[in-house]
């Protein structure tokens, strides 16, 4: 199995290796499962999660492919990229989820791009369980060092406290 190239990806350790591009409302919170979800998470050893509030908040990774050991030969020879996120909203408020992740060159140029439209969850219509997006990038073209993984969002009814959309398990993986 491919190294989990995020570090810190479900919150085990605050927010120890992530930017915060975007802290609004109450800001990002990390809390324990299931929380308000009331869901448990399918993925085993996974036991927190990030939680967003009322204004949006966006969090980013950016990961140095050369400084995680892997060479340019082997970067240039495109392997598969996947990426994975696991997200999930309350019972009681709905919100929205987005993520962006880019393939990016030495000159951090974007060589391709993952961004899917943004999620809107309603507990009315959605049973809130956890989702996951994934994407697997291909032929992207050589050259090839770094990737930003970015993710989150917010509530839908502007409730102050965190009743955004919730956000855990995430991975880049480079299968070399």
């Amino acid at each position: 199995m491919a190294k989990n190239l995020l570090k810190n990806p479900s919150g085990e350790e605050l927010f120890e290796f992530w930017e915060l591009t975007e802290n609004g409302g109450s800001q990002w919170k990390v809390e324990e499962m299931p929380g308000d979800c009331g869901f448990d998470f399918c993925l085993d050893g996974v036991t927190k999660y990030f939680a967003t509030s009322f204004e949006l908040c966006l969090k980013r990774q950016v990961i140095d492919l050369l400084a995680e050991d892997y060479s340019s030969e082997q970067l240039d020879a495109q392997p598969p990229v996947t990426v994975d996120d696991w997200y999930c909203g309350r019972s009681d408020c709905g919100c929205t989820y987005q993520m962006t992740v880019t393939l990016l060159d030495e000159n951090q140029e974007i060589m391709q791009e993952f961004k899917p439209e943004p999620v809107t969850l309603d507990p009315d219509s959605d049973d809130c369980s956890w989702k996951q997006v994934s994407h697997t990038f291909a032929d992207y073209g050589p050259g090839m060092r770094f990737i930003t993984f970015e993710h989150g969002g917010q509530d839908t009814k502007f409730w102050d406290g965190w009743f955004g959309v919730r956000v855990t398990g995430s991975s880049v993986t480079v299968e070399i």
